[in-house]
C-alpha cells in the first residue's frame, strides 16, 4: 500500500513542479521586471493590487491546474496493453519428480489501465507458474495451463504459451565421474602456462529423469582461466567451479542437477620460455650472376637474432626455430638489397613470441660457384608398408653445385657442410625405378643448390 501512495504524491510533485517552473515562476519573473523598469508606483502595480484582480488571476491559475490535472489524469487511467518479454517460469513440483519439456520463459501481454501497469512492472518480481503439485509421475506428456503472479488484480492478461505440454518423471540419483575443461585460455597471461590441474573429487552426484541420466558421457568441471588473479607463475585455488553434463556427441545435457560439494581445483601456472632462432625460407631466383650476401633480422645477423617464446613445455622442448613464410626473391639482386617486413606465426603450443614483428634484409653480391660433395641420399614419403633403397652404391656419393658469394662459400665446413640430399618416393609403388630425380636442402638461406643427377630407386614390400 506505501508503494501505491508513493506513487500517487510522485504524481501530485511532478504535476506540482510542472505548473511552478513553467507556469508561476515565468509570470513572477516577468512581472517583477516589468515592475523594476517602470518603477514601484507604476499603474501596473496598482492594478495587482485590487483584490478583484487577483481574484481574477487565481481563477485563471484554478482553471489552468485543473486542464493540466485532467490530461495527466487521462494519461493515468486511459487503457494501454504492455507486452513482458522473457518472464521467468517457475515449475511448482514435488522435490521428488523432475519435469521435461518445460520452458525457462513466456511472453506475457499485460492490458489495463497505464497506472495499474505501472504499478504492475514494479511491484514485486514478474514470473509465471507452472504448478504441478497435484500430477503424479506418468510416461505420457500433460497439457498444463501457465498462471501469472498478478501483482495488480485489475488487470488482465495473456501468457504466450498459455499451455504446455511437459512430461512428469520421477528423479533418480547416480554416481559420475568427473573430469575438467579449460575455458577462456586466450584470456591467460601469453607467458603463462598451465602445468597442472588437480580436483579435490572426482565424482559428482547427478539427479534427473533416468533416462536423461543414461545418456551423460562425461560431466566436466569448467575452469575459467580468464580470472585477474592469474598474474603469475605459482598455485591457485579455484572455488568458483561450473558442472556441466555432456552427451557423447558433445551435447550440453539440461533439465539434471549436479551436485559436488566442496569441489575446488588446484591450478599450477609455470611460465615455460626458450630462445629460438628465426628460419629464413626464399622463394623465387635471383637475377643471374647475384647471390646473396648477407641476412640481417632487425639490425643483427641471421646467426645472431634469437626471439623468446613462451608456451607448453613439451613444445618447447622440441622447438629450435620459427620458420616464416618463403620470402619472394624473385629477380633480386641488380637493386643491392631488399627489405621485408615479416610478422611471426606462433607455431602449436607457443603462446608468446617477444618479438613478433621483424624485418629482415636482403644484401646482394656478386655470385660464384663451388661444388661439394655430399655422402648419401635419403628416401623420404615412403609409402607406408614399403621400403625403398638404392639400387647402385655407386649413387650414395653426389656432387652438388653451390652458389653463393665468395665470403659466404669459404665459411661452409665440407665435413659437415649442412646439405642433404634426397628422393621423394610419394605415390611410388613396389617396383624398381630409374632416373628418380635428386633434390637437395641446405641450412643456409644465402646460398643456392643445384644438382643435376638421377638415381635408380628399389621400392619393395
Amino acid at each position: 500500500m506505501n508503494k501505491i501512495f508513493n506513487f500517487i504524491k510522485f504524481i501530485i510533485l511532478k504535476i506540482y513542479g510542472f505548473i511552478d517552473k513553467f507556469i508561476v515562476t515565468p509570470i513572477s519573473t516577468l512581472i517583477y521586471k516589468i515592475q523594476i523598469k517602470i518603477g514601484k508606483e507604476s499603474k501596473l502595480e496598482k492594478i495587482l493590487n485590487r483584490p478583484n484582480v487577483l481574484l481574477y488571476m487565481s481563477l485563471l491559475f484554478a482553471v489552468l491546474l485543473f486542464y493540466v490535472v485532467d490530461v495527466k489524469a487521462n494519461v493515468l487511467v486511459s487503457n494501454d496493453a504492455v507486452i513482458l518479454t522473457d518472464v521467468p517460469v517457475k515449475v511448482d513440483v514435488l522435490n521428488a519428480y523432475v519435469v521435461e519439456g518445460a520452458p525457462e520463459t513466456v511472453d506475457i501481454t499485460l492490458i489495463g489501465k497505464k497506472s495499474e501497469i505501472y504499478l504492475a512492472r514494479q511491484l514485486g518480481d514478474n514470473y509465471v507458474v507452472l504448478d504441478l503439485n497435484d500430477y503424479k509421475e506418468s510416461d505420457a506428456p500433460v497439457r498444463v495451463k501457465l498462471a501469472y503472479n498478478k501483482p495488480i488484480n485489475n488487470i488482465s492478461y495473456k501468457i504466450d504459451p498459455t499451455y504446455v505440454t511437459v512430461t512428469i518423471k520421477r528423479k533418480v540419483s547416480k554416481q559420475k565421474n568427473i573430469t575438467y575443461d579449460l575455458m577462456n585460455f586466450d584470456s591467460l597471461n601469453e607467458k603463462l602456462s598451465v602445468k597442472s590441474v588437480e580436483l579435490s573429487r572426482t565424482d559428482a552426484i547427478v539427479r534427473g529423469a533416468e533416462d536423461t541420466i543414461d545418456k551423460i558421457a562425461t560431466v566436466k568441471a569448467l575452469i575459467d582461466l580468464n580470472n585477474s588473479d592469474f598474474t603469475k607463475a605459482g598455485t591457485y585455488t579455484v572455488d568458483d567451479i561450473k558442472l556441466v553434463a555432456y552427451d557423447s556427441d558433445g551435447v550440453i545435457i539440461n533439465n539434471i542437477e549436479i551436485n559436488a560439494p566442496n569441489l575446488t581445483a588446484n591450478l599450477v601456472l609455470e611460465s615455460y620460455s626458450k630462445e629460438v632462432s628465426v628460419k629464413i625460407n626464399t622463394n623465387g631466383k635471383l637475377v643471374d650472376g647475384k647471390s646473396i650476401s648477407s641476412i640481417t633480422i632487425n639490425g643483427k645477423s641471421v646467426d645472431e637474432f634469437k626471439v623468446t617464446v613462451y608456451g607448453d613445455e613439451s613444445v618447447l622442448e622440441g622447438l629450435d626455430s620459427i620458420p616464416i613464410q618463403p620470402i619472394d626473391i624473385e629477380n633480386q639482386g641488380n637493386n643491392g638489397s631488399k627489405i621485408s617486413k615479416v610478422t611471426l606465426s606462433k607455431p602449436a603450443g607457443v603462446r608468446h613470441i617477444s618479438e613478433p614483428d621483424i624485418t629482415v634484409v636482403f644484401n646482394f653480391g656478386e655470385a660464384k660457384q663451388k661444388t661439394i660433395t655430399v655422402n648419401g641420399i635419403t628416401p623420404k614419403n615412403i609409402p607406408n608398408g614399403l621400403k625403398a633403397n638404392l639400387a647402385n652404391a655407386s649413387d650414395k656419393n653426389i656432387e652438388i653445385q653451390v652458389i653463393g658469394v665468395q665470403s659466404v662459400l669459404d665459411e661452409i665446413d665440407e665435413d659437415n657442410p649442412g646439405i642433404s640430399a634426397y628422393v621423394d618416393l610419394t605415390g611410388y609403388k613396389a617396383g624398381t625405378y630409374n632416373d628418380v630425380p635428386v633434390y637437395v636442402q641446405g641450412d643456409d638461406p644465402r646460398l643456392q643448390y643445384t644438382v643435376a643427377k638421377s638415381v635408380s630407386v628399389v621400392v619393395s614390400e
